[in-house]
């Protein structure tokens, strides 16, 4: 039997979001984590969220999306600009880029499929936003049994104290919450 893997999930970094929420640091905080995996053979994954033209994907009682389906066109659109991988953390071939449609990284895609493909039982978590694809996955990833670290650096949320409490009271109960840093001196 193989020795079993982590793989690093980089979740919404993509240019819409980016634009809106993210910060240079967090930017470049997950930029690191990207270089640092690679040179140490860590498999690289990538997830944006996006919609089909029209959202069919998007039911009108949907609080997080109906509005966006009603008020943003095609600017969450699959193939829109907005819902590409940023230019700073541009994924390599054979990186997957995973389209989830809800807020969970593993919601609607092919996550959870491609994680057991790479016989992975832990997940190194960066994204935007903390109290969004971050806290969905954390909880989604715990329930399905695998091992979670969260880089607090590589994560940012529109309001840092709710960043603050979900890295330091939340998390910490099924992660391991570090620095990019640490987790690039550790491997």
């Amino acid at each position: 039997m193989s020795e079993r893997s982590t793989v690093l999930v980089v979740m919404d970094f993509q240019r819409g979001i980016v634009e809106r929420l993210g910060t240079t640091e967090v930017v470049a905080a997950a930029a690191r984590a990207v270089d640092a995996a690679r040179a140490a053979g860590v498999p690289v994954f990538f997830v944006r969220v996006a919609f089909r033209p029209g959202y069919p994907e998007v039911a009108a009682t949907n609080q997080s999306f109906g509005a966006a389906r009603a008020t943003r066109g095609d600017a969450m659109h699959e193939d829109g600009p907005a819902t590409q991988i940023h230019a700073d953390l541009a994924p390599r071939p054979g990186e997957p880029i995973v389209t989830k449609r809800r807020i969970s990284a593993f919601t609607g895609s092919d996550l959870e499929v491609l994680l057991r493909g790479a016989d992975a039982d832990a997940v190194v978590l960066a994204g935007i936003s903390t109290s969004g694809v971050v806290l969905s996955t954390v909880r989604q990833a715990a329930d399905l049994d695998f091992r979670i670290t969260v880089l607090e650096d590589a994560c940012a949320d529109g309001d840092p104290e709710v960043h603050r409490v979900l890295t330091e009271k939340v998390f910490p109960r099924q992660a391991v919450v570090t620095t990019t840093d640490a987790w690039v001196a550790s491997l």
